[in-house]
């Protein structure tokens, strides 16, 4: 009997280890280490069934969190996961608004970053992260950096809630007063050409999706003529 519930708790306790929680913050404020452009952690493993938060914090922040692929890390993945853009004001807000996104495929590194252009694109600026990357060499953290450092721009292409790797099943939220969620993904997979200049992508499919992602730009297009170089 002492057998069976010790081994009953060694079960749970793998369980409970398999399915973590990881908290992400999303922004910094000019005063931290890292500055503005950054995710904390920026690079970190996840087992299937784990749940990463990601922590709309940084203040003020216009930031998303869109995946891409190691050899081109500042365009948005044909297929992959997007949280869509968050606008937070100066002074921050309360509550943060969070994004949850549930790990599906431990067995291949999941890269991500900000497609944000303003003041200039958060890619290059080293706002990336990853998942399950290898710890050195090709394929690390360090090297999609490095690839990311090496771009011009960041493609604008509009991604879904459900990802390669890993999924979404809601947009982030809460969205108190101040805060602004725009180019909204789409509830499934859809190809996202990355051009960053006509209407960021359209559902495969679906019309209706493509001129929701059509509407979403344009909003987008009005809002960065609206703000000021502050709102990064």
């Amino acid at each position: 009997m002492h057998f069976l519930a010790f081994v009953c708790l060694g079960l749970a306790a793998l369980v409970q280890a398999q399915n973590q929680t990881v908290q992400v913050q999303v922004g910094g404020t000019e005063n931290e280490s890292g500055g503005i452009f950054q995710f904390k952690p920026s690079s970190f493993n996840a087992t299937n069934g784990s749940v990463i938060t990601f922590e709309f914090s940084g203040n003020p922040g216009n930031h998303s969190i869109t995946q891409s692929a190691l050899s081109n890390p500042c365009q948005p993945m044909s297929g992959g996961f997007d949280s869509g853009w968050v606008l937070i004001p100066t002074g921050g807000v309360s509550p943060n608004p969070l994004w949850n996104l549930t790990i599906t495929d431990d067995s291949q590194p999941i890269y991500f970053f900000c497609k944000q252009l303003i003041p200039s694109p958060h890619c290059a600026a080293g706002m990336v992260g990853t998942i399950n990357a290898p710890s050195s060499g090709t394929g690390s953290f360090n090297d999609f950096l490095n690839n990311a450092k090496q771009t011009k721009d960041s493609g604008q292409g509009v991604g879904a809630l459900i990802g390669q790797g890993a999924s979404a099943s809601a947009v982030p939220g809460p969205l108190p007063s101040g805060v602004t969620l725009f180019g909204t993904p789409a509830s499934t997979p859809i190809s996202a050409s990355g051009s960053g200049t006509s209407s960021a992508a359209s559902a495969s499919g679906s019309s209706s999706a493509a001129l929701k992602v059509e509407y979403d730009m344009k909003f987008f297009t009005l809002l960065v003529a609206s703000m000021s170089i502050a709102l990064m």
